[in-house]
């Protein structure tokens, strides 16, 4: 009994842990480090990077010295034979002619005879190692590849900034939606009180059915309207947790607040079109085509490479190779066969490109070419960003003018519902304008909730526009 205690205990002290760790609090600054880390397009960018980092330094290797071992081993069934000239006969002929054994010396030669060199096990192994000494492809393509690599770091930035901003809009979204849930639950508890105060009047005589009814018609819509909203609720909380790369079924607390912000004091910011990442990529690729061309021109030098191997190698016919040498006599003298004989050898190569059928020439004419387009599409650019720069602009100046007017709207409202309150409490009021004022009072609170939204929102958007938004 204890240790199923003891047990329970230490489960429940876990799943206290993972209940802890799958809950969070974020402000809007927090919600979108957390998205820089987690956000799964944000992180597959930063492998990209990762992998063109693995690239500049798998080309860099080449570079430096290339060192190769090998061996191999032979066993020959047949020893291969070749004909060789029969100078043997002749030279038998010719000494018994010169010592007067025969009378002359047989014309025609001796022909040929075939002949086995070498044996049956031949076995190797040696290191060979190359250097490149010069080549200019090399250096100016080192350049090309760290090129790919500053523009795939520029993506990411571009990656990082749509997260920004997607994660952003969601949390606002998100707050805007809690916001209405709220004011809507407020709306509810007041229009129940003031059913429940008709419904008492009414059993009293004071006022008709028909104001209960307008009253209750009302508080059922909104109630209705309240558990939509909640529902929305929840989906937006959802949707700004898989923005932010963040298990959907974690709890996530917000911790920032709507408030009426300075929007317009952005409006008198100025901006660079080369500030967007988008511009900046397209420089980037403009150079990686320069380098193309500078490549293709360098394919003309000569490129010089060295080059050496040393090693050895055994013949046998037999599989002794690792016996002791072995010992022959010469003029009396012991000397000892090898069994193993070294070879080396060092030497340069030098590769001088003549004639390629013109494949150098026009490789340079396509960079040129795609260059010339880059700098359209730079030129096409500029003008977009411009003309995106001055539509957030607008859009942002309309925004804070209408969230001001509906701010004002949303203030007359309350005074509106207020008086009509009081004139109802006091007796000289209707319930259909009561109903009247609390319907114009909502309308005008979803307004102001909705004008602040779209000015959060094009906040956003302009920053991303003028290439502020980091």
């Amino acid at each position: 009994m204890k240790r199923l205690f003891l047990t329970a205990l230490v489960a429940l002290s876990l799943g206290n842990v993972f209940a802890q760790q799958s809950e969070y609090s974020f402000s809007v600054q927090q919600a979108v480090d957390y998205a820089k880390q987690n956000n799964t397009t944000v992180k597959n960018a930063r492998l990209d990077e990762e992998l063109n980092k693995r690239k500049v330094q798998e080309f860099t290797g080449l570079g430096y010295p290339q060192i190769n071992a090998k061996g191999s081993g032979q066993y020959f069934f047949d020893i291969p034979t070749q004909y060789i000239p029969d100078f043997i006969t002749p030279s038998v002929y010719g000494a018994l002619f010169q010592q007067g054994l025969i009378d002359s010396v047989p014309a025609g030669g001796g022909g040929t005879f075939p002949v086995q060199f070498g044996t049956k096990y031949n076995v190797s192994g040696s290191v060979e190692g190359s250097q490149l000494i010069f080549d200019g492809q090399f250096f100016v393509g080192l350049q090309a590849q760290r090129a790919v690599l500053a523009l795939t770091q520029k993506n990411t930035q571009r990656t990082e900034i749509q997260t920004v901003s997607d994660v952003s809009k969601a949390y606002y979204n998100t707050l805007i939606m809690n916001e209405r849930l709220e004011l809507l639950n407020a709306n509810v508890e007041t229009l129940n009180k003031l059913k429940n105060d008709t419904r008492a009047l009414y059993e009293n005589g004071f006022v008709e059915k028909l104001d209960l009814d307008r009253i209750t018609v009302t508080y059922n819509n909104i109630v209705i309207e309240r558990d939509k909203v909640q529902k929305l609720s929840e989906l937006t909380i959802m949707a700004l947790k898989l923005q932010m790369g963040m298990d959907v079924n974690s709890k996530l607390n917000l911790t920032d607040s709507l408030r009426d912000d300075n929007f317009e004091s952005l409006l008198n910011s100025t901006f660079d079109p080369q500030n967007r990442t988008e511009y900046q990529m397209l420089l980037a690729q403009k150079s990686l085509y320069n380098l193309q061309r500078k490549q293709n021109v360098m394919a003309y030098l000569p490129g010089l490479y060295a080059f050496g191997s040393y090693g050895y190698s055994a013949q046998s016919d037999s599989l002794n190779f690792f016996d002791k040498p072995q010992t022959i006599y010469v003029n009396g003298e012991a000397q000892k066969l090898k069994r193993w004989y070294p070879t080396a050898l060092v030497g340069l190569n030098l590769q001088v490109p003549i004639f390629d059928g013109f494949q150098k020439h026009r490789r340079v004419q396509q960079a040129k070419i795609n260059m010339l387009k880059t700098e359209n599409d730079m030129d096409n650019l500029r003008n977009a960003i411009n003309l995106e720069a001055n539509s957030a602009r607008i859009t942002l100046t309309n925004t804070t003018m209408t969230l001001q007017a509906q701010k004002d709207n949303m203030e007359l409202a309350q005074s509106v519902y207020r008086t009509s309150k009081i004139k109802y409490d006091e007796g000289v009021g209707s319930s259909l304008e009561l109903v009247t004022a609390q319907t114009g009072l909502k309308e005008a609170q979803t307004n102001y909730l909705g004008a602040l939204y779209d000015a959060y929102i094009a906040r956003i958007d302009f920053l991303k526009a003028t290439g502020q938004l980091r």
